[in-house]
């Protein structure tokens, strides 16, 4: 059975309506426990998923829109126009071996936030290589060791290197290139790509800046594209024309990968069919957002990315729904908070958003030890089986599921390194 990919506009940020799913969906307290984890081919009426077509069209558009309504907050549409200013090229970089470039991408009028946009691509290569567009922690200035790359003018987390009173200084510079190792990406022929999250949306819950405070006093009004009648959510069919969006950080800094993923889908130096994305920890959780969200991308890498990420927010083991809420509160929107002492009743669990990815391959990786405690793999094993299943729906003769080995277990994985995280 060939696969049949939904038309997503700009990159898929929009939802299309799904016929016979509930209108609105209800308050969190309203919704039944659901201890075992939920069936992502069941839909929310509780009618099971029979044909590729009806994964298509009806429950991954509502699994999109559950997602948003109960957990990551609305994502406002792709933006008009996305410009690219190039700020910095060095043809010389890594003796010679590739060329960096830092292109300034803006997607809104003049005052609106931009993203600083570093692209490495290999020298001598005789045809567009693939790229891995990474999220970092600390700036593009820290994760890439190059004199010429700009310092973030936003804010900026203590725990980056040389960073006091939450402002990058010179001396960061290249502080965590080691974790990046980008000889090493460019030697296996690949191009890597990464922007500064705080470019976006700073990670502070206090923060009065950033992309979501200018959207939310009207500042991205008529810079987005207008979504079609047949695009709205339905459970908020006024937030897209009201520009009323609920998005948290999370989500705030996957509309950045997207954006990104427009500037590279241009960028004649890359292989845009071939876009991986990849992050650790908070920004691990952005990338399989992202990922699970728009189809231009061929590859999610999300590095122990945790509660919130892939890991279910069901069950006692590790970091709970509460205390990532309490502890970042502007990571999720209000609604997922309502989870805090349910997480039983959410109408999906993280399973399901790897499952959006499907067939397109997603890695999932983490170390021994974290700081949230060793891994139990037994716990991440067991919500992987009905992920698995939803990858059938890219395979020839493999419908319905349960799919033979190796159709269902092409599109996604996971791995236990040793040692300690060090991603930034």
């Amino acid at each position: 059975m060939r696969f049949l990919h939904l038309f997503l506009l700009g990159g898929g940020l929009l939802l299309p309506a799904f016929r016979g799913a509930a209108a609105v969906f209800p308050p969190p307290a309203q919704l039944p426990p659901q201890p075992a984890l939920p069936d992502p081919l069941v839909r929310f009426d509780g009618q099971p998923v029979k044909t590729a077509r009806e994964w298509l069209t009806r429950r991954r558009p509502e699994l999109k829109a559950l997602f948003q309504h109960y957990m990551y907050g609305h994502l406002p549409p792709p933006a008009r126009k996305v410009t690219a200013t190039n700020r910095y090229t060095n043809p010389m970089f890594l003796d010679g071996r590739a060329t960096l470039r830092e292109v300034v991408l803006s997607f809104g009028p003049p005052d609106a936030p931009k993203m600083n946009l570093v692209v490495v691509t290999p020298n001598g290569v005789r045809k567009p290589p693939p790229v891995i567009l990474g999220v970092n922690f600390c700036g593009n200035h820290a994760a890439i060791n190059d004199p010429g790359i700009a310092l973030p003018i936003g804010w900026m987390p203590k725990h980056c290197p040389d960073c006091p009173d939450n402002r990058a200084l010179p001396a960061g510079r290249g502080k965590d290139s080691p974790s990046w190792d980008v000889a090493q990406v460019i030697a296996r022929g690949y191009a890597l790509a990464t922007f500064y999250h705080g470019d976006l949306d700073p990670d502070d819950a206090s923060a009065t800046t950033g992309i979501r405070a200018f959207a939310a006093k009207g500042g991205m009004t008529g810079w987005l594209r207008k979504p079609a009648k047949d695009w709205i959510c339905p459970a908020c069919p006024d937030r897209y024309s009201k520009g009323d969006y609920d998005w948290s950080t999370i989500s705030a800094w996957a509309w950045g990968f997207h954006r990104a993923v427009d500037y590279l889908s241009t960028d004649r130096g890359v292989d845009a069919k071939r876009i991986a994305v990849f992050g650790h920890s908070r920004n691990g959780k952005t990338a399989l957002l992202a990922g699970a969200f728009d189809e231009r991308i061929a590859l999610v890498l999300s590095h122990q990315s945790g509660c919130g990420g892939a890991a279910p927010s069901r069950g006692k083991i590790g970091e709970s729904v509460k205390q990532i809420n309490d502890r970042f509160p502007h990571w999720f929107n209000a609604a997922f908070k309502e989870f805090n002492e349910a997480p039983e009743r959410l109408p999906f669990d993280q399973h399901a958003l790897v499952a959006l990815c499907a067939p397109r391959p997603v890695l999932l990786s983490r170390t021994r030890w974290t700081t949230n405690g060793p891994i139990r793999p037994a716990s991440s094993r067991s919500w992987w089986p009905p992920a698995r299943r939803t990858g059938c729906l890219g395979h020839r003769g493999c419908w319905p599921p349960p799919c033979p080995r190796p159709a269902s277990w092409c599109w996604a994985d996971w791995v236990i390194s040793i040692g300690r995280a060090s991603i930034r």
